[in-house]
């Protein structure tokens, strides 16, 4: 079994607050997976009935549109718990969880995060300050989408996938996203998505290769994006 105690989730998330013991329940109560690169974690609609560390990996958090397109509405990485929410709200997902490279997750159930919540009320500060925080970034993103061009929010985008996830050895955005996930990410059409890709590589401000996106001018990217 691993310890709860030095995994990564908790030094990064609410779960920082809970105490030795705490963890140990945890760690007995938890069931851990490993999820491949595509597969579901949870699907919107469904009932979670507890919360998911990301303990290793990156998943997409999707919306399904009336056009029947998913939409990406963000990115989780390792450190992160998924579906605090609605484990709160006590209502079914309102997003779809898929992994986008293999991840190493643990389920803890709901019964025993309650716990926790009742218990130690730092622990319940935290949940509420994370679930402020991803509000927030609802709000900041809504904003971008309506005051921002489509070809401000792809510089944004390519430079918040640089510094969130880092790079691959050579040089090119280490998450690899399609062309129609990154569209789906700003809120344009594909086709759309290809042309300011190519206008960027005209420029020199990116490196197309393949699927792989190389950043080559950051500065001018900033530029744009602010």
């Amino acid at each position: 079994m691993s310890k709860c105690e030095q995994c990564i989730v908790r030094q990064f998330s609410s779960l920082k607050a809970l105490s030795k013991d705490e963890l140990l329940r945890m760690a007995e109560c938890k069931t851990s997976y490993t999820i491949k690169k595509g597969e579901l974690i949870f699907e919107e609609g469904e009932m979670t009935n507890g919360i998911f560390c990301v303990k290793d990996g990156v998943c997409k958090m999707t919306k399904l549109s009336a056009n029947g397109k998913d939409q990406i509405v963000k990115l989780v990485k390792a450190g992160e718990l998924l579906g605090q929410r609605s484990m709160i709200s006590e209502e079914p997902a309102n997003l779809s969880a898929v992994a986008l490279e293999d991840m190493e997750v643990c389920f803890v159930p709901k019964s025993e995060i309650l716990h926790f919540f009742n218990q130690n009320n730092q622990f319940s500060m935290n949940v509420m300050k994370t679930i402020c925080g991803d509000l927030k970034e609802a709000d900041d993103h809504m904003v971008s989408m309506a005051q921002k061009s489509v070809k401000e929010r792809l510089a944004e985008t390519l430079l918040y996938l640089e510094d969130t996830f880092g790079n691959n050895e050579d040089g090119s955005l280490r998450i690899q996203l399609s062309r129609e996930e990154l569209a789906g990410m700003i809120g344009t059409a594909t086709e759309s998505c290809i042309r300011l890709l190519s206008e960027f590589n005209k420029n020199g401000w990116v490196d197309l290769t393949g699927k792989k996106i190389t950043i080559k001018n950051k500065n001018q990217l900033k530029k744009l994006s602010e």
